[in-house]
């Protein structure tokens, strides 16, 4: 019967923890927290000393030893040629050591940017909005929120809802301000704040002389809306169906002032909140059946723990229930 030598021990990861854990030494680098044994191979590669590379890392010459033997054997190729406490590399090990050396610096500069996301006073946000409320809301929330945080960072995205929510699910969004509020099994949303949808007509309209109408008076109009998967698409496909008509639509877009240009320009009526600035050449009607509003909630993406900077930033929008839109 032949039997299998071993010329070394077999070491268990939980053997290199515990080694970390137990070692009385200055806090090691990211890289060696992560990948300690290609930490370990650099560190001995470097000095081409076993003795010298364990003092200078702070771990025991014996748990570098081992890791070393564990790392060889788990690639099946020797790295090291060995003369006592003494090492040089081998080919094989001058070619894994470049890869090796980048793969660290790579580590390194990960952790970096993940601990400088989440630093409680200049970490970063990702925070997606809706395109209405791009021009005055979230410039509003973000300048009011930088008095107590000035140095937090906002990455930004525009986006209509569906594509935001599908952001959120993805990891690329921390919160969202998007309409309807979603009710997803997956989410956590909260409302924040209702908003008036206004029938946008030109100033040469038949209704243009009114201030207040029915939303079934405009059963006959041609509209002009959002394209499918905007939550204001839905919501003025659900308002007209409940003032007892389909709308007509002539054209969709991705941007409310582009329809309200468009109104203007004779081509159709449409639902839409207020406008940031006052444009010429439309009249906007208050409808008074059905109730024409949209609601606006935040939303994020349930059971994912929040870095500080984010933890703080939905605190602030929670604060702002019913004073989200001024």
């Amino acid at each position: 019967m032949v039997h299998e030598q071993r010329s070394q021990p077999r070491v268990s990861w939980n053997s290199y923890e515990h080694d970390m854990r137990h070692t009385d030494h200055t806090e090691p680098g990211a890289a060696a927290v992560l990948a300690p044994r290609l930490a370990y191979f650099a560190g001995v590669a470097r000095h081409e000393h076993v003795t010298r590379a364990a003092q200078e890392m702070g771990v025991p010459q014996s748990t570098l030893s081992r890791a070393m033997v564990r790392l060889e054997q788990d690639l099946g190729v020797a790295l090291f040629a060995r003369r006592g406490r003494t090492v040089s590399l081998t080919p094989a090990g001058r070619a894994f050591l470049t890869s090796v050396e980048r793969a660290l610096a790579e580590v390194e500069r990960a952790a970096e940017s993940v601990r400088a996301d989440a630093d409680p006073a200049s970490g970063k946000v990702a925070f997606g909005f809706l395109h209405t409320l791009g021009s005055e809301t979230v410039p509003g929330l973000i300048r009011t929120f930088r008095v107590d945080h000035p140095r937090v960072r906002f990455q930004l995205v525009q986006n209509y809802g569906e594509a935001m929510i599908e952001r959120l699910r993805a990891g690329d969004l921390d919160l969202c301000l998007t309409s309807p509020v979603p009710d997803a099994p997956d989410l956590v949303a909260r409302r924040l704040d209702e908003q008036r949808l206004r029938l946008v007509v030109p100033d040469d309209h038949r209704l243009a002389g009114r201030r207040r109408v029915r939303l079934a008076e405009a059963a006959d109009e041609t509209f002009v809306t959002l394209e499918p998967g905007y939550g204001l698409r839905r919501i003025t496909d659900d308002l007209c169906a409940e003032a007892g008509f389909r709308p007509r639509v002539a054209f969709e877009g991705e941007e409310a002032e582009t329809l309200r240009g468009l109104v203007a320009a004779g081509l159709g009526v449409a639902l839409l909140p207020p406008p940031a600035v006052a444009r010429p050449g439309v009249v906007e009607l208050t409808v008074t059946a059905p109730r024409a509003v949209r609601e606006i909630g935040v939303a994020w993406l349930d059971g994912h723990p929040d870095t500080p900077p984010v933890a703080a930033f939905k605190r602030f929008l929670l604060s702002r229930r019913g004073q989200l839109l001024g």
